[in-house]
């Protein structure tokens, strides 16, 4: 069962007792989201970054089969009301990889970008972004994250 408390008018932090929990809040900021919108994902690895993922563009109407797109380091799915364009940048190690994808046209566009490991890349973050931090405490059990969700 999701829950969530209030942390501030700029912070909300969500309970997840399941994958499928996670899912669902994916889910939910997928229906929500506004073209032009960029999120960015962090956790440690496993944390529920790409449950999370697939669950947002299951809310914006993408049926294909998302993936984390570690080596490719971005992937669009255009099927559904919105564009998204999901990055991985955990392998980002030269800033010019960046340029060469050109993500100015994804990032100041009219689709969404969604983005794990965006501390390697924070250099290119738009000022307006929404953060989404997913950690573990296993002392509340396995499946159990903490999700904080961040309007900066």
């Amino acid at each position: 069962m999701l829950t969530q408390s209030t942390g501030n008018s700029t912070q909300e932090i969500y309970e997840s007792f399941s994958a499928d929990d996670t899912f669902e809040l994916g889910l939910r900021f997928g229906k929500e989201t506004a073209p032009g919108t960029v999120i960015t994902l962090e956790g440690d690895l496993g944390a529920g970054k790409t449950v999370f993922a697939k669950g947002f563009a299951k809310g914006l109407g993408i049926s294909e089969h998302v993936t984390s797109p570690t080596f490719t380091i971005m992937q669009i799915y255009d099927e559904g009301r919105i564009p998204l364009y999901h990055y991985d940048a955990y392998r980002i190690e030269d800033p010019e990889e960046m340029e060469e994808i050109g993500y100015t046209d994804y990032f100041y566009g009219d689709g969404v970008c969604l983005i794990e490991w965006a501390g390697n890349i924070e250099e290119f973050l738009p000022e307006h972004i929404t953060k989404i931090s997913v950690d573990r405490d296993n002392d509340k059990g396995f499946d159990y994250r903490r999700i904080t969700v961040t309007k900066i």
